[in-house]
């Protein structure tokens, strides 16, 4: 009996260690595809999701309830028939607030990724190889998967995801040579590409970005369920670090993809704030974005 006991101990240990970090949704959209068997597209999407899902992308061990939760919608719009497809990748992720079941997003790129083509064999072992560019459907979407685990990092520890950018960025280095566009910077005369997201993410400009998610997420989510207004003004001093980056880098789009990750998350927390907190928040934002009319919804309440 005892033996079995710990056995039984030494298993469940085992499926805790070797919890994989994401526990990521996957969702292949092939209505604009006429014609074609489905059964490709939904094999496609099964082996999406067991690539982000069984793979370790760290040497941390989870715990199940630990796994970031996020979510890869691909649009495909063509497909050859054989093993040729072009898309858009759109990604989000999440995180939850300390003491609630609240849950924060971390990362809402849905204006997607639009230079998306890649090969695909139904039956086909999607690899992937951290040193080299085997494939571009498994280095875009580890591509993604370091990004998200980079940032769910920043929020939990001050520049914490460092390790997983850097990750983003060699995926980016071997991809130099691919054939497939958005890895390179000629590519985007606005830089909005894949290789942008990485450098503008890891670039000592943009750092203020970063460390606004581990004072935004850490210092002021996660206290807001035992003081309120100590999470809001850390939240306050949180955007005023994206303020600062506007101001000497209006372009940055690792700036844009934030604000158009949190913007509505900013209005919600600050709604019942006290009118001068809540009139200092909407010209930060209105600086930052002026044209956004959900940035109004601050003060029209009034």
């Amino acid at each position: 009996m005892k033996q079995t006991l710990i056995i039984l101990i030494f298993i469940l240990s085992f499926k805790t260690a070797v919890s994989q970090e994401l526990n990521c949704s996957v969702i292949v959209n092939y209505n604009r595809i006429q014609g074609t068997n489905i059964e490709v597209f939904q094999t496609l999407q099964k082996d999406i999701f067991e690539f982000m899902n069984n793979r370790k992308w760290t040497n941390n061990v989870y715990a199940t309830n630990e796994r970031i939760e996020c979510q890869i919608l691909i649009n495909l719009s063509t497909f050859n028939g054989i093993d040729k497809f072009t898309g858009t990748v759109s990604v989000q992720a999440n995180r939850p607030v300390f003491n609630t079941n609240y849950k924060s997003i971390l990362l809402n790129h849905k204006e997607g990724d639009d230079l998306f083509e890649f090969n695909y064999v139904e039956g086909q072992a999607l690899e992937f190889n951290e040193n080299t560019h085997i494939s571009n459907l498994t280095s875009v979407l580890a591509f993604y998967a370091y990004i998200i685990i980079g940032l769910d990092y920043d929020s939990f520890a001050n520049l914490g995801g460092t390790e997983y950018f850097q990750k983003a960025r060699t995926i980016v280095s071997n991809a130099q040579s691919a054939i497939e566009g958005g890895w390179k910077a000629y590519e985007s005369t606005d830089e909005t590409n894949r290789y942008y997201i990485i450098e503008h993410i890891l670039s000592n400009t943009n750092a203020p970005l970063r460390k606004f998610y581990y004072k935004y997420h850490r210092l002021g989510m996660d206290v807001m369920s035992d003081n309120i207004e100590t999470g809001r003004t850390e939240i306050t001093n949180s955007l005023m670090m994206l303020q600062t980056v506007f101001r000497s880098k209006p372009d940055s789009y690792f700036l844009k993809i934030l604000m158009t990750t949190k913007l509505s998350e900013f209005i919600n927390v600050f709604s019942e704030a006290p009118e001068l907190e809540k009139r200092k928040i909407y010209n930060i934002l209105k600086e930052i974005d002026p044209t956004s009319p959900k940035i109004d919804k601050l003060i029209s309440t009034n």
